[in-house]
């Protein structure tokens, strides 16, 4: 029997990295100032290969802030600021209470940036990726909030009492330009406190907010990048059935190349990690010891199961958009270890996604800020069970809706159609309603299945049922081959027009979206 481990989260031997070109030349209008920019970034990235960082916590955020999109003339991209500073911030937020933003466009009115299908518009809103709110205005619309260079956005998402507390995550969602903001690392973590009502050992720990994200290193001299890759670990091995025959990106933690953890030996340490990359996929894998799962895309294991215990995996497979949240431990004095990614296949039309080093653990040395644990919070843990005989029922029975991903060289499909902003919504759900979804992909590659507002519980693929079915709300898709999900549809706070899509930005961009109405 199949295991979710198997299917969802682990890697097999592939390809390299590719990526959406992240044009790091920015607005340079001619030659000179092109060949200058290359210096650059060629400077920037040589800088990174000088020493090894111990890597940085994100800024956390509590209450309304002001978060501003605009031009960063140091990167040569573009980037979110908060007071002033280039940084995405880490939003916490309690269930009950609401995330305030106000979301400021000053991105460039003539951007030297590349999308998707040609020159970007540098048009943004935000997306708060993983949560059960309301897709209307003013809250996670991505439909029909949208910003112009000059315009500003207000945000007020409302969380549930009984939200499951997690990491999720908030990116931007302009259709068209997705994937080249999300490269630009127009992102950052959500926290929703509250982890330790269902595990009360976590508030004596260390807690640690991951952001992977990628760097584009297509456009830096043959030097450089051999030295970038080298510091990474990346070997010219062959890896999986991709056609693409070098990496042209990287991995960064918290914006840092292969940076330094500093961790105690034997030290027990909450990691919470987001692959916010626009579309590669992690295999993580912390060599010599296993990671202990406790939640999975925002969602505890025991949000659904109050007698589930907590996950051992070897390695775990985060596709773009996933969120793993576990238990680490600091290895022995004296022992090398790493957290990295490991090779997967992709598929022959997939990005080449060789095995990388992402950072280093190191003990035997103080932490590089005071300390900062898991919060503590009052209150009993809130659960969302459902029989297993009503989950049974609709497993077995046949799909309420069929969803198929086909791509050609003209773009990307869902059940043949190709996504435009006006589209009337492809189905229709009833709230209160759980329904079986059938995932189709009829393509050469890997594709991760995402829907705004619900999590899911992934029970079977390729027609083969999980050992471990696992509740998310972004699932890979076997290239050629079915995922079947049970989509819950039973909470009234969705309400409204929403989507669902292809989590590779790129394919998104290029039509692999729907819409769908929750009524």
């Amino acid at each position: 029997m199949a295991t979710i481990t198997e299917f969802e989260f682990s890697a097999i031997p592939t390809p390299n990295l590719d990526i959406d070109s992240l044009h790091v030349i920015g607005q340079a209008k001619n030659a000179l100032s092109l060949f200058l920019a290359g210096l650059t970034i060629a400077g920037v990235f040589a800088t990174a290969l000088i020493a090894q960082e111990a890597v940085p916590d994100p800024r956390e955020v509590r209450g309304p802030m002001t978060l501003i999109a605009a031009y960063d003339s140091a990167q040569e991209h573009n980037a979110f600021f908060f007071d002033g500073r280039p940084v995405a911030p880490t939003l916490r937020v309690l269930p009950g209470t609401a995330i305030n933003v106000t979301y400021v466009n000053n991105l460039p009115v003539h951007s030297g940036e590349r999308c998707a299908l040609g020159p970007c518009l540098d048009r943004s809103n935000l997306h708060f990726h993983g949560l059960h709110v309301s897709p209307n205005k003013p809250q996670d619309d991505v439909l029909t909030m949208m910003s112009t260079p000059g315009q500003r956005l207000n945000y007020r998402v409302e969380i549930p009492s009984y939200a499951a507390p997690g990491l999720y995550w908030y990116h931007t969602h302009p259709h068209g330009e997705s994937a080249r903001q999300a490269l630009d690392g127009m992102s950052g973590a959500i926290v929703i406190d509250g982890i330790d009502r269902y595990y009360a050992e976590l508030r004596q720990m260390r807690e640690r907010v991951w952001v992977l994200r990628e760097r584009d290193i297509k456009d830096v001299t043959p030097k450089v990048r051999t030295d970038l890759l080298q510091r990474v670990g990346v070997t010219p091995d062959p890896c999986g059935t991709s056609t693409e025959q070098q990496p042209e990106r990287i991995f960064t933690l918290n914006g840092e190349i292969r940076p330094q953890v500093p961790i105690q030996p034997g030290e027990r340490q909450f990691w919470r990690i987001v692959n916010a990359s626009p579309d590669r996929y992690t295999d993580l894998q912390l060599n010599g010891q296993q990671l202990e799962i406790l939640a999975l895309d925002g969602m505890p294991l025991a949000y659904h199961d109050r007698n589930r215990p907590s996950l051992k995996v070897d390695h775990i497979l985060l596709a773009p958009a996933a969120r793993v949240e576990a238990i680490v431990t600091g290895p022995a004095p004296g022992t090398r270890s790493t957290l990295s990614t490991r090779c997967l296949d992709t598929g022959p039309d997939g990005n080449l996604t060789p095995a990388m080093i992402l950072a280093d653990l190191v003990t035997g040395q103080p932490a590089s800020e005071p300390s900062h644990k898991v919060p503590s919070t009052s209150g009993v843990p809130v659960y969302r069970e459902f029989s297993r005989r009503r989950l049974e029922t609709v497993e077995s029975g046949p799909p309420d809706f069929t969803v198929v991903f086909t791509e050609d060289k003209n773009g990307f499909y869902i059940n043949g159609r190709k996504f435009s902003m006006d589209d009337k919504p492809l189905v229709k759900v009833r709230i209160g309603s759980l329904q079986h979804w059938r995932i189709v992909n009829a393509t050469r590659e890997l594709h991760p299945f995402h829907i705004h507002q619900v999590h899911f519980f992934a029970y079977k693929v390729n027609d083969a049922r999980l050992e471990r079915p696992e509740w998310l709300d972004t699932v890979n898709v076997p290239y050629g081959g079915t995922v079947d999900l049970v989509m819950d549809f039973t909470d009234p706070i969705i309400r409204g027009m929403s989507v669902f899509h292809c989590h590779l930005l790129n394919h998104e961009d290029k039509g692999m979206m729907a819409k769908v109405l929750f009524e």
